[in-house]
């Protein structure tokens, strides 16, 4: 189990401006050193997930929305079906988020978003976000540096109104290097299974790798709230990527205080016959 300050570490601070080269992509902060045994605790804390989640559907006082948000092959799939795929679908669903359709971009780009939040009890993972709205535009030129900053404020108020409202946020941007990113590239290449993964625009999105970044940095300094912080998950690493995680997640429910709701006392010694 890691150390308090393993996890505030990785958690992207309040009101201070950071970098990424700050955090080392290949770090395993929450590593036990055991590939194997790292691989056995995530699985452990899948099946715990489960059970909180059944006890969170019954508890309906919250409501939980995880975000995943990475740069091409950070892991977000891998994330999704290596640390929540045990859980029940009961009150669990996910949106894999693309570019907006016609319909969507005739409206504000947060009016897709707010209609699959979550919830009373329900669990919505999302994979991307609305923080594409921040990444892609400014990385492209189509929105001004001002519009970006005027996205950054709409989005921290959209965040606060949901956590007002009962919403846990659990934000993770899923840290990879350039090096590691071309390796998974390469792998989507050379394996016919995995060619659907894969699109020539990600070879041309590669190239703003390091624009990306620097979008990165932006909106995390903006966006990184009390109520909704960013933490930064070092994934070179899937192992340790799950593992980190599943842990915060874990620990996020339990520190919910969840309890099942009171019985009906009129259940009181009733006699099925």
């Amino acid at each position: 189990m890691p150390k308090k300050s393993d996890r505030s570490d990785w958690q992207w601070p309040l009101a201070k401006e950071r970098s990424l080269k700050d955090f080392d992509p290949a770090a395993k902060p929450f590593s036990s050193g055991d590939k194997q045994a790292d691989i056995a605790a995530t699985e452990a804390l899948a099946l715990e997930l489960d059970g909180l989640q059944n006890l969170f559907y019954a508890d309906k006082r919250y409501k939980l929305l995880v975000i995943l948000q990475g740069t091409d092959t950070s892991g977000k799939d891998g994330t999704l079906r290596g640390v929540f795929n045990r859980m029940s679908p009961l009150g669990v669903h996910t949106v894999a988020w693309r570019a907006p359709n016609e319909a969507e971009r005739a409206h504000d780009y947060l009016w897709r978003i707010h209609q699959q939040v979550p919830g009373n009890g329900e669990t919505m993972i999302f994979n991307r976000s609305h923080y594409e709205d921040v990444l892609v535009p400014p990385v492209n030129g189509w929105i001004s540096p001002k519009q970006t900053e005027q996205r950054f404020v709409q989005i921290n108020d959209f965040e606060r109104m949901l956590t007002e409202n009962g919403t846990v946020i659990l934000k993770f941007m899923l840290h990879i290097s350039f090096d590691e990113q071309r390796v998974r590239l390469q792998e989507r290449i050379d394996d016919e299974t995995k060619h659907w993964k894969f699109a020539l625009g990600d070879i041309e999105a590669r190239k703003q790798f390091k624009p990306y970044q620097k979008a990165y940095e932006a909106l995390l300094n903006a966006t990184s709230t009390a109520w909704a912080p960013w933490t930064i998950v070092p994934a070179d690493s899937k192992v340790h990527r799950n593992l980190m995680i599943a842990t915060l997640v874990r620990d996020a429910l339990l520190g919910l205080k969840l309890r099942f709701p009171p019985g009906d006392p009129a259940l009181k010694g009733l006699k099925i016959v």
